[in-house]
């Protein structure tokens, strides 16, 4: 079993900047790709970005192209999203996922595995 656990969610002004945590345990496999989604109440989940986790090859969404950036550290089982210039748009849950094989996918039934989500408030 792969366990995600998320932090670093929470109140900021516009133009802020805040850094995004997800830490694994359990069974990692050295294929998994790590993305990070978000999710408004009442609107479709979405895909924010995401990086393979060996050869930490990354894609993004249009919408956060040059303000968030996706990282790893695989000696502590972690990925972050570091996100800068933020907008009330940006606000949401965000979740991390993981899936085995491939490559990264933007839809969110192909991650087998899934953290709790942390909110993201973005006031103007």
């Amino acid at each position: 079993q792969v366990q995600l656990v998320e932090s670093g969610g929470g109140l900021v002004q516009a133009g802020d900047s805040l850094r995004l945590s997800c830490a694994t345990s359990g069974r990692t496999f050295s294929s998994y790709t790590m993305g990070w989604f978000r999710q408004d109440p009442g609107k479709e989940r979405e895909f924010v970005g995401g990086i393979s986790w060996l050869g930490g090859r990354t894609y993004y969404a249009d919408s956060v192209k040059g303000r968030f950036t996706i990282s790893r550290d695989n000696a502590k089982s972690t990925v972050y999203l570091q996100m800068n210039s933020l907008s009330p748009e940006d606000t949401a849950i965000y979740y991390c996922a993981a899936r085995s094989g491939g490559d990264i996918n933007i839809l969110p039934r192909s991650y087998a595995y899934w953290g709790q989500g942390t909110q993201v408030t973005v006031s103007s």
